[in-house]
């Protein structure tokens, strides 16, 4: 699995952009999947309900399954946050891993940067930065994109990365096949 990481100061944008990048990887037929690093603390479940309580209750995993979707919750209780390595090595094999956050992991990364919110640049002392995603010019030396060529970023990240582009229909074929599903992308 290789990773590539967004980064910037709050409100810049980074989910947003990502967000606009992940269908663009997908139509190349890669499967993405996403850490995101949150800077406070935050809850995915909802007070009440079994899950919840079970964690209250001092459960240190718990993982909900439905036919649709599975979601495991890990309470640190004092333990060191993992690391990105280590979160990385949980998630389900994919082609490539989206980061935000972890301004300072050593991994490559896009700084994305808003006029509206006037920040520092982390490019100049950043060496992991390879390009700035912005909606104003900015004095570079790196790759950079306007905020909304989302294809054109796609692409600089597949390149960058050299991953294998496989288009959509051929991804579904490929997984068909996998499966022994007879598939039929045209008409009869």
């Amino acid at each position: 699995m290789k990773a590539f990481g967004f980064t910037g100061y709050s409100g810049a944008g980074k989910t947003t952009l990502i967000e606009r990048i992940i269908p663009c990887l997908a139509n190349e037929g890669l499967r993405v999947s996403l850490i995101k690093h949150a800077h406070h603390t935050f809850d995915i479940d909802h007070p009440g309900k079994d899950s919840w309580r079970h964690r209250q209750a001092g459960c240190g995993e718990v993982l909900i399954a439905s036919q649709k979707r599975v979601a495991l919750m890990r309470e640190l209780r004092g333990a060191p946050e993992p690391d990105l390595d280590c979160l990385v090595k949980m998630l389900a094999p994919c082609d490539l891993v989206l980061v935000e956050g972890y301004k300072h992991a050593p991994l490559p990364k896009i700084e994305v940067r808003r006029a509206a919110r006037p920040a520092a640049a982390l490019h100049p002392t950043d060496p992991w930065v390879v390009a700035v995603a912005s909606d104003c010019d900015e004095e570079t030396h790196l790759r950079t994109f306007d905020l909304d060529e989302h294809e054109a970023i796609a692409r600089f990240i597949c390149r960058y990365l050299a991953l294998p582009r496989r288009p959509r229909e051929h991804a579904t074929r490929e997984r068909a096949k996998r499966s022994g599903a007879v598939l039929r992308l045209t008409p009869r």
